[in-house]
């Protein structure tokens, strides 16, 4: 009894052997197959079959900028490019009074935090406050972070 108990539990061991073989088997497989796909991806042509460039060296006269074939007046009108809609058209340029007041003053110089510093808190307008505390949190949190980096 214990050489058929012995004989069934060495015939599941081989049995077992075997399926681990075949398992190595198709995972080597697989692995010669992905490179097989790779070999293939490298193998194919990724450059464009557009014409040849003709002359030399001196190929910078081909690359500089090229005329516009927009009219004048098309571009004074519109702006163009600022289009974002597939089947939209480029905005046309408004007059400067139906645009909102808060656009004109986005490029204006704002005081930096160490001219802010200079100055009185209590006298600076709404504004310089909030840019103050702002800028002034930010560089306590620059500050803090860069002390706890050297710990």
């Amino acid at each position: 009894m214990g050489f058929v108990l012995g004989f069934h539990h060495e015939f599941k061991l081989a049995s077992f052997k075997v399926k681990v073989m075949a398992m190595n088997c198709i995972k080597s497989l697989r692995g010669i197959v992905i490179t097989k796909e790779a070999v293939g991806m490298v193998d194919r042509r990724t450059f464009s079959a557009g014409a040849k460039k003709k002359g030399g060296k001196g190929g910078a006269a081909a690359d500089g900028p090229k005329a516009s074939s927009l009219g004048k007046e098309v571009k004074s009108t519109t702006t163009v490019g600022a289009n974002i809609l597939k089947d939209g058209t480029d905005p046309k340029v408004l007059d400067d009074s139906e645009y909102p007041d808060w656009l004109w003053r986005l490029l204006d110089k704002r005081p930096a935090l160490s001219e802010l510093r200079r100055k009185n808190i209590e006298t600076l307008p709404f504004e310089d406050l909030k840019r103050f505390v702002k800028l002034d949190n930010r560089a306590r949190i620059k500050e803090n972070n860069f002390s706890k980096a050297k710990n």
